[in-house]
């Protein structure tokens, strides 16, 4: 990399956004599950404490119902596994911060242990992807428990309610699965097919890009769904064709949408049209899902896993600016003689997002979410007093809204959480509602700027690295596959799909460094070279494996 380009300087710092951050989108496709999950995971143990009269433990149970937000766009398999690492999770970081609330009533020393608990709970969702809500649902409920009041002794049975709750929002996160087992599979294939219909009716570079990283999400389904069934099989067969239409866009997009429309039903799965995805091999998928299930591959994840947390590791910086800001806005908080500073710790620990501009659209749909939320609470205020049971259904109800509405846009779904977060304390008795109002609003200011602070001070030079290693990455995949261009198609497929994930990590690497400030400029022209040779070579042996496919066996 010896384009002068690669030696420019960037302006330190870019203009932010204002409007765009705050526009409202298209509700995701699968909004509702979240939604009800949380809802009827949340009803259970609430309803069971409001019969036994201890409404006092929702905190402990509303920990492990939290747990049903996670894992909706898994597939099953790889679902049940992903939640119980949730509450596993969860119940380590409450129990860490029962044990220190316990044992301590220094108001430095709990926010110096909620500040490293959000870093690592920060880090550990990053290296793992796990995901919306990723880390701040763990911070949420590690950083209040830091400051309730609690005794040693107590703390087996809180932790007991969280692993019970958790227990239900694990059967109702999998439970699905014996209605309708492949469903994740088919609205995965559904979005693949939809994007490559959007760039064979728009084609360029977004729209490329998108389809690429579509393809790869539902292979990736695919691989880690569990054994073959037809439904697989078949579904194995519309991924491979809406790959294929990358290369040679068909001349009706229209076809694909309605392919992924019937995908989405629960009818059966249609059948592509004749070509290379109808071959009853193809792409050699059964023996890369054997290698992710031998030891070796289990091994290899887990040497993943840790490399990525690694001292060289790109998302340390983000760490830091999570610890940094976490503690700053904790102690801001204090010094000013806020009762609960929890608040500001994870105001500014939801900051936190890939890169500096990213984490500005952040604040400011949190600081704007915020305050229009202490509204909202101080309206349904009276309402939730009036017993109960209208506390409980209260809860539920801010519970649905905001899993409804934050897929539209993080500050609509925020003006929903707030009043539940607020309506929470409630059930420990009554607190004056000027001053929970009057505390939420400086929590919420101090956080935002703390952490926001923190973000530009600690500097990411290491994006432009990670850029320079998907580089390097996505010209060996290119070689490899272009090497394997006359191997038999199951070696060949499996470069490609290789090929599609280092794209794919390119454009995340890209986008990630390009809203960075104070670091060398990005190497745009060969960012765009590699994108553009990647595809070239993807459309090569897509067109390559078609005339393979369908000869006699």
């Amino acid at each position: 990399m010896s384009d002068t380009s690669t030696r420019a300087r960037r302006p330190f710092a870019r203009g932010l956004p204002l409007a765009a951050p705050l526009r409202l989108g298209r509700p995701s496709d699968t909004w509702f599950k979240p939604a009800l999950s949380v809802v009827v995971a949340s009803a259970v143990p609430h309803l069971a404490l409001l019969a036994t009269g201890r409404l006092d433990l929702v905190m402990y149970t509303m920990a492990g119902s939290l747990c049903a937000l996670y894992g909706h766009a898994l597939p099953y398999a790889r679902r049940a596994r992903t939640v119980a690492g949730v509450v596993l999770s969860m119940s380590a970081g409450l129990a860490t911060a029962l044990v220190t609330a316990s044992l301590t009533h220094s108001t430095a020393v709990l926010v110096a242990v909620g500040a490293l608990l959000a870093a690592a709970q920060k880090v550990l969702c990053d290296a793992t992807r796990i995901g919306p809500p990723g880390h701040v649902i763990l911070t949420f409920v590690s950083s209040a428990a830091l400051f309730a009041p609690q005794r040693l002794g107590q703390v087996p049975a809180h932790l007991a309610l969280t692993l019970a709750a958790g227990a239900v929002a694990w059967l109702v996160c999998v439970g699905p699965a014996l209605i309708r087992r492949e469903g994740p599979e088919r609205r995965a294939v559904a979005r693949a097919l939809e994007a490559a219909a959007d760039c064979a009716a728009d084609p360029g570079p977004r729209t490329r890009n998108g389809a690429a990283a579509a393809v790869h999400s539902a292979w990736q389904c695919l691989l880690v769904s569990g054994r073959p069934t037809p439904v697989r099989r078949s579904l194995e067969r519309l991924v491979a064709h809406a790959e294929e239409t990358l290369a040679v866009p068909p001349p009706d997009p229209d076809r694909l949408r309605a392919r992924a429309a019937l995908v989405r039903t629960r009818g059966p799965v249609p059948e592509p049209p004749p070509g290379p995805a109808t071959a009853d091999a193809l792409y050699g998928i059964d023996a890369e899902r054997a290698a992710l299930r031998a030891s070796g591959g289990r091994r290899a994840a887990r040497r993943t896993l840790v490399l990525s947390l690694g001292p060289g590791s790109h998302l340390l910086p983000v760490a830091a600016r999570t610890l940094i800001g976490c503690a700053l806005a904790g102690y801001l908080c204090a010094a000013l003689g806020v009762g609960r500073p929890y608040w500001a710790i994870v105001t500014a620990a939801s900051l936190y997002q890939a890169n500096v501009t990213l984490t500005w659209n952040r604040a400011l749909q949190r600081t704007l979410g915020n305050l229009l939320g202490v509204l909202v609470f101080a309206a349904v205020l009276p309402l939730s007093r009036t017993g109960p049971l209208a506390l409980v259904l209260c809860c539920l109800f801010f519970s649905f809204a905001a899993e409804a509405l934050i897929t539209r846009n993080y500050w609509l779904g925020s003006v929903a959480v707030t009043p539940m977060a607020l309506l929470v304390l409630e059930f420990g008795g009554s607190h004056p509602a000027g001053e929970l109002i009057g505390d939420r609003v400086l929590d919420t200011v101090l956080g935002a700027l703390a952490g926001f602070l923190a973000a530009t001070l600690v500097t990411n030079r290491r994006a432009a690295g990670r850029v320079e290693r998907a580089l390097e990455a996505t010209a060996r995949a290119r070689t490899e596959a272009e090497t394997a261009y006359a191997a038999p198609s199951a070696e060949l497929d499996r470069a490609r799909r290789a090929l599609t994930a280092s794209l794919v990590e390119l454009r995340e690497a890209g986008d990630t460094a390009a809203g960075e400030w104070w670091q060398r400029a990005l190497p745009e022209q060969e960012l765009l070279a590699a994108e553009q040779a990647g595809h070239r070579t993807l459309a090569a042996t897509a067109q390559r494996l078609g005339p393979a496919a369908r000869a006699p066996e």
